[in-house]
């Protein structure tokens, strides 16, 4: 475990050199990092912090002084941060949706619009969700129309009050619902003056935005069920209001620039306030009104209301995937997926998952309550939405299992043709190891294939386009599947329970995931990757997505190193897999003086491989050229066919790849390494070398190589 140390460095020596690694996604224990029974910390604090051997003067043989940046607890830390993030997954990935953007400038403006309305909705979509249960289920037919089984049909002492009072007492739920996204979404996520970074006006201004539209949608169910039962002038004058505010904040967003405006705030803050006001009315005029209301057996309107929420959220998906999907481009010379794909993907998980936990939300609510009875189950919208869930997960499923049957043969051909490469004579003894390798390399390929498995996922947005249009028409499903082709109703019903449960069994395992992912090491490796990746970006679309860690990571590794710069002769940055993307940033904030100081070592790095085709207009040949101008081309990248994820940053250098323009500095810095080193045990062993595949390997000697390399380099700069 580490030991609690003091805060700051003991005398410094200028003569040796500062190796700093930094781990990549699912955490690491800075005792492993460092491969040291016992460290300290130097610098940092419990989420964050800088770590050294507790039991030596710091300088390791060699004249090199190991440091280690733990950064795996800022993603979240606690249980109870973790599981705020399981709740506001959705919105963290519509977030990410808006930094895939393609490279463009007008293409991706559009692509920021339509992904900043995308996230508008999924606020809207919450709060419909969250008022079915509250107003519909509830105060309408619990209390009303459909009595619940006990103790539901006499909450709280609600059941013999009039209509209109039920819906205004609780409509605090949902109003409750918007005040826990505002408290979680204000969580403080740190200065910082990077431009990439410095996101915290825009996310304001936008918080600002989604709270008035939550509450004007709010007002606009309340009202709407008001008006079946006869309009007033009070009502319609409220009515009015709450659609032009709503349509005030979807100004906001559509409008070319505004949104990014400092001057933006004023107005954002005065239409939150407005809309503050106008429910505050709404709930006095609905509770005041003695009239009667429609005898309707579901709340008058919703329906409506729900589905036109659901349409305009597929809509807008389909017309965002024909967006990039109409668009290939190309990053820096090498094919990236077609411009921007990966806001399509993610989306389309992201409006998925919304949509099927709202829907599951108001289904397994009134299953639970009671209040359904005979009267045809959830409002129809989310009955279809339930069944394009499931029509969405089961072509999805088919898909992946053919894209992954069909490239089978061709990655292992190229699988075959890398290890007959690297193994040209292999022992009897040792072909059993050789198609061991043959397969992990054909695996590790299978990343390669993702481009035209995102093409066909963002495709698949058009099942729930078609189900929300043809569920608008009032046509229920199984009166659809009983006249068109000819099944029984409990065919749909059965697929309708089964995306429930299917939907239910997601959300237990993500609940269980984070309540797990920093307790465990399994869950950590597997599903803490989700939250470190997804709260990377910061909150550029939506304001109640979790914060971003790389807000205080990325300006906390740059001081750091240039501290270390001004009191070493040089600096060694190890960055493994995501830990390569921290670095690479940071680098890009140090001054110019300090960068003459460092060298950069990269291995099991997405930088290229994913990093810059999912995000083109960040991650790109430029970006990563100016990081190797920066450190004066002191950099290596060491990548292997085996790994997964990580790959090389400007040239591959596999045997029997043309030359490199070796006038080219970039042309220099990737290494492939072979894995394993060999298939037999050296003399000695009991044991062949293992396949390091994604693992950092600091202890192999191909890694020791490059860092004494590059320290070399460091210290004839110095």
């Amino acid at each position: 475990m580490p030991a609690k140390g003091p805060l700051h460095d003991d005398q410094p020596r200028r003569s040796d050199v500062v190796e700093l690694r930094v781990h990549g996604v699912s955490g690491a224990d800075p005792t492993v990092i460092l491969d040291r029974p016992q460290v300290r910390q130097v610098a940092g604090d419990d989420s964050g912090g800088f770590h050294r051997d507790a039991r030596s003067d710091d300088t390791e043989p060699g004249g090199v002084t190991l440091e280690a940046y733990r950064w795996g607890d800022l993603p979240s830390g606690t249980v109870g941060r973790t599981l705020a993030m399981v709740f506001l997954l959705p919105f963290m990935l519509g977030n990410v949706a808006v930094w895939m953007r393609p490279t463009g400038r007008r293409r991706a403006a559009g692509v920021d619009v339509l992904c900043r309305l995308l996230a508008l909705n999924l606020t809207v979509l919450y709060v419909v969700s969250v008022a079915g249960v509250a107003l519909d289920l509830i105060a309408w037919r619990c209390l009303g129309a459909a009595r619940c089984r006990p103790p539901f049909d006499t909450m709280a002492g609600l059941d013999g009050r009039h209509v209109g009072e039920r819906l205004a007492v609780l409509a605090l739920l949902p109003i409750a619902a918007v005040a826990l996204l505002r408290l979680l979404g204000t969580r403080w996520s740190g200065p910082t003056d990077h431009p990439l970074w410095a996101m915290e006006p825009l996310v304001r201004r936008l918080r600002a935005i989604h709270v008035a539209a939550a509450l004007t949608v709010l007002d606009l169910v309340l009202l709407t069920a008001r008006r079946v039962g006869g309009a007033t002038f009070g009502t319609t004058l409220l009515l009015a209001l709450n659609a032009a505010v709503l349509l005030a904040c979807v100004g906001l967003l559509v409008a070319p620039g505004v949104i990014d405006r400092p001057a933006t705030m004023r107005t954002a803050s005065w239409t939150a306030r407005t809309a503050v006001g106008l429910c505050a009315a709404t709930l006095v005029v609905v509770a005041a009104d003695p009239r009667g209301w429609s005898p309707a057996t579901g709340l008058p309107g919703y329906g409506g209301i729900a589905g036109a929420a659901l349409l305009g959220q597929m809509a807008l998906l389909v017309l965002l995937s024909g967006v990039v999907l109409g668009h290939h481009g190309r990053v820096g010379g090498r094919s990236a997926l077609p411009g921007g794909l990966g806001a399509a993907v993610l989306a389309t998980i992201a409006v998925g998952l919304a949509g099927g936990l709202s829907a599951d939300l108001v289904y397994q609510s009134g299953e639970l309550l009671g209040g359904y009875g005979g009267d045809g189950g959830p409002p129809l919208p989310y009955r279809w939405t339930l069944l394009a869930f499931f029509l969405h997960f089961v072509v999805a499923a088919l898909l992946s299992a053919a894209m992954t049957v069909v490239s089978r043969r061709r990655r292992l051909r190229a699988a075959a043709a890398i290890t007959a490469r690297d193994f040209p004579d292999v022992a009897p003894e040792a072909v059993g190891r050789l198609r061991l390798t043959t397969k992990t390399v054909a695996r590790a390929r299978f990343t390669e294939w993702f481009g035209l498995l995102a093409v066909t996922y963002a495709a698949l947005g058009v099942i729930g386009l078609t189900t929300t249009l043809v569920g608008g028409t009032g046509r229920d499903p199984e009166e659809l599947a009983r006249q068109f082709l000819g099944l029984p109703a409990g065919v749909i019903e059965m697929g309708l329970n089964g995306s429930s449960y299917l939907i239910a069994a997601l959300a237990f395992t993500l609940l269980a995931g984070g309540v797990f992912a920093y307790r465990t090491n399994w869950f950590r490796r597997h599903v803490g990757i989700l939250w470190d990746l997804g709260t990377f970006w910061p909150r550029a679309a939506h304001p109640f997505a979790p914060p971003s860690y790389a807000d205080r990571a990325v300006p906390e590794l740059a001081d750091r190193i240039s501290q270390l710069a001004e009191r070493h002769v040089g600096v060694l940055l190890c960055g493994h897999s995501h830990g390569s993307a921290l670095l690479a940033l940071a680098v890009l904030r140090l001054p110019p003086q300090v960068g003459q100081r460092v060298a950069l070592l990269t291995y099991g790095s997405p930088l290229d491989r994913l990093y810059a085709r999912l995000f083109p207009a960040y991650f790109n040949e430029e970006m990563l050229r100016e990081v190797g101008e920066r450190v004066g081309w002191r950099w290596l990248n060491l990548w292997r066919d085996t790994d997964p994820v990580g790959g090389w940053v400007f040239a591959a250098h596999r045997p029997g790849d043309p030359p490199a323009d070796p006038a080219d500095p970039a042309n220099h810095v990737d290494r492939r390494l072979r894995d394993p080193m060999d298939l037999l045990p050296a003399p000695g062993e009991r044991s062949a070398p293992a396949l390091r595949g994604h693992h950092p390997g600091e202890d192999d000697p191909d890694f020791r190589a490059a860092v004494n390399e590059l320290i070399a380099r460091l210290r004839a700069a110095g």
